[in-house]
């Protein structure tokens, strides 16, 4: 291998992550593919995450190390793609893993469209639940299977459902001309912030996206007292505002695009109301300034959404309560859950539906 031309430029921010670092820099070196580098950048860590990085570069001299004063994820994330040398760009987040195959075969993937300008290579990722404890469970992500672009390269209109569910950001490869082309970059909020959230935005609704439906990337699903600070805040309900705002700026308008990313406020809208409650005065405030940046007859005649979701729509913006069918919406979730998880697992989703 040449060092000076990698084709893959892993991007890893660290910060404080040293329970679960060992795991990611092992599993990043055991890639089938070894043309890589991996910039890992330390954002002011103060636990012995830099100690794991120097003692993995010093046996690996594919790792670069920067160590660095605390900017936040989108800081340093944007400072890792300045620095990458290769055309492909991946991002793996230090407390996550990934499989071995994953760089070499969405390189493959690529292959098959060589005359083709592709800007993403997208893939499905493994939920890990109740990580790290016995009760640990790797299930497949909401999105796989459901992606059937008509013709590819596609455009997202044609798998809206990549915007819909988690952002998932990593369980990619981003064409780094595309990025600097298009002028994308992470939004530079303190610590992590969601700034996944507008980045998901900027390239997918922009680029030329090619898909593998084969999941490598191992996510550590949070659980939930971890995310409670961030949803007692107004955060959820900002960052779906500047996504909002992305989508108006380059200037889509497809039905299927908006209403992947009003179920997506939905999503927001629900755990948000979990740890703030409905009664809230806060949170009926900013609820009701997200949902009237909504298209109503898009949110009414969305297929996805389930009836008491469009009946909170209406509560909270003041409008005429409307009987929405329930039958239809679970017909179209028992063949949702078919699909994704398989029968086993949907069927013990309808009998815990009935025990509720």
């Amino acid at each position: 291998m040449n060092p000076s031309t990698p084709l893959v430029s892993v991007i890893v921010p660290v910060f404080n992550t040293e329970a679960y670092l060992e795991q990611c820099l092992d599993s990043i070196e055991s890639q089938t593919l070894r043309e890589i580098e991996i910039i890992c950048l330390n954002d002011g860590s103060t636990d012995g995450s830099l100690d794991i990085l120097n003692a993995h570069a010093a046996k690996d001299d594919r790792i670069i190390v920067v160590d660095k004063q605390n900017e936040g994820y989108g800081a340093t994330c944007n400072r890792g793609i300045r620095m990458a040398r290769a055309e492909w760009i991946a991002l793996v987040e230090p407390d996550d893993w990934v499989e071995p195959g994953m760089f070499q075969d969405l390189l493959a993937c690529k292959s098959r469209y060589a005359d083709a300008q592709v800007d993403v290579i997208k893939s499905p990722y493994w939920r890990i639940c109740f990580p790290d404890t016995p009760q640990e469970k790797k299930l497949h992500c909401d999105y796989r299977k459901l992606v059937r672009p008509s013709i590819s390269p596609f455009r997202v209109d044609e798998a809206p459902s990549l915007l819909s569910y988690h952002p998932s950001i990593w369980s990619a490869l981003y064409r780094k001309g595309f990025l600097e082309e298009k002028g994308i970059t992470f939004r530079e909020y303190p610590g992590a912030s969601w700034a996944d959230n507008p980045f998901l935005i900027e390239t997918l609704c922009q680029a030329r996206i090619i898909y593998w439906d084969r999941p490598y990337y191992c996510y550590r699903e949070e659980l939930p007292e971890k995310t409670r600070t961030v949803l007692q805040t107004s955060m959820p309900f900002d960052r779906w505002h500047e996504m909002t705002d992305l989508i108006e700026k380059l200037g889509v308008t497809s039905p299927e695009i908006l209403q992947a990313h009003y179920f997506r406020g939905f999503w927001n809208f629900s755990t948000a109301m979990i740890f703030m409650g409905f009664e809230n005065p806060l949170f009926i405030e900013r609820a009701s300034a997200m949902f009237s940046r909504m298209d109503q007859s898009l949110v009414l005649a969305h297929p996805r959404l389930r009836p008491e979701q469009k009946e909170k729509f209406l509560k909270v913006l003041g409008l005429p309560p409307q009987r929405f069918s329930h039958l239809p919406h679970y017909i179209r979730q028992f063949a949702f859950y078919w699909r994704s998880v398989g029968p086993r697992r949907t069927l013990g989703a309808i009998v815990d539906m009935l025990r509720n």
